[in-house]
């Protein structure tokens, strides 16, 4: 009798080449890491053979699982190919997309409404957060793709531009002009310690008007001329101007990072991917 191998037990042991390990395997498939690890286990005892050389940093192929990820990717394309054809895919798993709060407008709208033209079978599941909040959801293998804000890309991460950070204020307020600055960030705002540094440095002083991570209420106290904050340039909320320059110490810049998990390969993720590119390269 011939025998067949676990189709679902091969998508699993590509996730896990492709991802290194198990943890982000699992949240990429959206598996439990026990799932996962049993699909390995069921499929390597049914090869009769191990796949993986297990080291306390990360997994790494045998011989014998270098053989068979060609042979898998094939094997699984193949399933695919067939049931996009018959139409027998009732639903395309969503790509996960993380974009920090201060970079969703204007390019993301326009970018999800392409893709929907283009690809009509597409989902995408938008996230709005944190730098620190998406890194770490990404790590967790919780997100495909994540845009972030940094002084650089981390490990793993594509610099798509450079971006000036400038200090803003209501338009035509006065704001900047007293002594000490209030200042308005969110409480783990990335761009807070470079201003507060840049202040610092300056002999500035300054004051913090709002504590917690409403992003509304920094923008009211901003926007009512009580105090200042800082934004990439060219992303000002409604009813603000930019005040660099105005005896405010320089602030410098931060990057547009790309962290793209290794699974991205269909047509329609690389497609995402590419207008992330193009939108948000200098």
């Amino acid at each position: 009798m011939p025998r067949n191998l676990d189709l679902t037990a091969l998508r699993a042991f590509v996730a896990v080449a492709d991802a290194g390990g198990v943890t982000r395997a699992a949240g990429l498939l959206n598996l439990t890491q026990s799932a996962v690890s049993m699909q390995l286990k069921r499929l390597e005892d049914s090869l009769g053979t191990g796949l993986f050389l297990r080291t306390a940093r990360r997994l790494s192929l045998t011989a014998e699982g270098e053989q068979l990820l060609g042979l898998a990717r094939r094997m699984l394309a193949l399933n695919d190919e067939a049931l996009a054809r018959l139409g027998a895919v009732a639903a395309v798993a969503p790509l996960r997309l993380g974009v920090t709060c201060d970079i969703v407008y204007p390019e993301i709208p326009p970018i999800l409404k392409r893709l929907a033209a283009c690809h009509p079978q597409l989902r995408v599941n938008l996230t709005s957060g944190f730098t620190v909040e998406l890194l770490d959801g990404f790590a967790r293998g919780a997100f495909d793709a994540i845009l972030t804000t940094e002084d650089r890309p981390g490990p793993g991460g594509e610099e798509l531009s450079a971006q000036r950070l400038v200090w803003i204020g209501a338009a035509e307020g006065h704001a900047w002009t007293r002594r000490p600055l209030q200042l308005a960030f969110k409480d783990s705002c990335i761009f807070r310690p470079a201003a507060h540094a840049a202040l610092e440095q300056a002999g500035l002083d300054w004051e913090q008007t709002i504590d917690g991570e409403s992003e509304q209420a920094a923008e009211a106290m901003v926007g009512a001329d009580l105090a200042i904050t800082a934004r990439l340039r060219g992303r000002l909320p409604p009813g603000c101007a930019e005040v660099t320059g105005q005896g405010l110490p320089a602030l410098g810049g931060f990057s547009i990072c790309l962290y793209a998990a290794p699974t991205l390969k269909d047509q329609m993720a690389q497609a995402l991917l590419s207008e992330l590119r193009l939108a948000y390269r200098a």
